[in-house]
């Protein structure tokens, strides 16, 4: 089975060529691609000396980045590591081995579960927000992924071949995620060891920016895979505030039958008309989304019986 490693890269000279080394020795026969993202050092050419293929995406964002390595690269089995040297090659044959048996359509490298990444972790605010959408996530889906921002994963052809990347940045892994739960892909986690970058090297993530896109990550991710339940909750909210103005109308009627708070009825009433709007948006988004969800299923068919046609040919 023919394996690509996709390795997309942002100023990485520093550990770029230790990364396609140790690939090198654990998978001699695999393809590695290296995708310079708009680089400012010499992270392309460490790369293509050490004999990987480079190419270059010019629209800035790891998101960006795994777009195109999805669309231009054709292998049996594709492992997406970083290129921080933070992951280690030579635990790639247990993550490879579920996609080769069929047992998985995504493995995760899980950094979480045997504590690596507590020990080596500098920035604890980042493991903050990993954890909050997580758990989030989990709630939603109601299963039980223990990491969900890994950036050491192995998929199969199938998984990446109709995977829609829409996130630019560094949300893609929590957009690939996502999409595995939604689209009822297996996914299958296997704890790894995680190291800390090496000194010298930075990080691209931003507390402050990243932990906003955190937050957004969320409430996006809520809307548009359950929006029957995002909406109702605000519904309900929009019900309660429009109860907690109307209720002294209502009072005042109930004892004088006159309405002397005019401002507050119509107040109430506008609340209450946008909450049951908001109500109804809700079910026919669910409607919308169940619909893709078939037609997504109807897409994956005709893509597995092409894939048949042209092994046999």
């Amino acid at each position: 089975m023919k394996v690509a490693v996709l390795i997309p890269c942002y100023n990485e000279e520093l550990t770029i060529g230790k990364v396609i080394k140790d690939f090198k020795k654990e998978l001699p026969e695999a393809d590695i691609y290296v995708y310079d993202n708009n680089s400012k050092d010499n992270t392309a050419e460490i790369a293509i000396n050490n004999g990987a293929i480079v190419k270059h995406e010019y629209r800035q964002g790891k998101g960006n980045v795994v777009r195109s390595m999805f669309r231009d690269i054709e292998a049996d089995i594709y492992v997406m590591v970083d290129g921080d040297d933070t992951y280690p090659a030579e635990e790639v044959h247990k993550l490879i081995e579920p996609i080769k048996n069929g047992e998985a359509d995504m493995v995760i490298g899980d950094r979480l579960t045997n504590g690596t990444y507590q020990k080596e972790n500098k920035r604890h605010f980042h493991e903050f927000g990993n954890n909050i959408v997580k758990k989030t996530i989990n709630i939603l889906f109601k299963t039980n992924l223990k990491d969900i921002m890994t950036g050491y994963r192995v998929f199969n052809k199938i998984f990446v071949k109709n995977m829609p990347v829409m996130s630019p940045k560094f949300e893609i892994e929590t957009e690939m995620s996502l999409h595995a739960l939604d689209k009822k892909f297996i996914i299958k986690e296997i704890p790894i060891t995680y190291r800390d970058r090496p000194e010298g090297s930075e990080s691209k993530l931003n507390t402050i920016s990243d932990g906003i896109k955190v937050v957004k990550t969320i409430i996006k991710m809520f809307k548009d895979f359950k929006p029957r339940q995002f909406f109702a909750i605000i519904g309900l909210i929009l019900i309660i505030l429009g109860l907690i103005v109307g209720m002294p109308v209502i009072i005042e009627f109930i004892k004088t039958r006159y309405i002397t708070k005019v401002p507050s009825a119509i107040l109430a009433t506008g609340i209450m008309i946008f909450a049951l709007i908001t109500s109804q948006c809700g079910i026919i988004l669910d409607t919308v989304v169940k619909q893709n969800k078939e037609n997504y299923e109807l897409q994956l068919s005709r893509y597995d019986q092409i894939e048949k046609l042209q092994r046999k040919n």
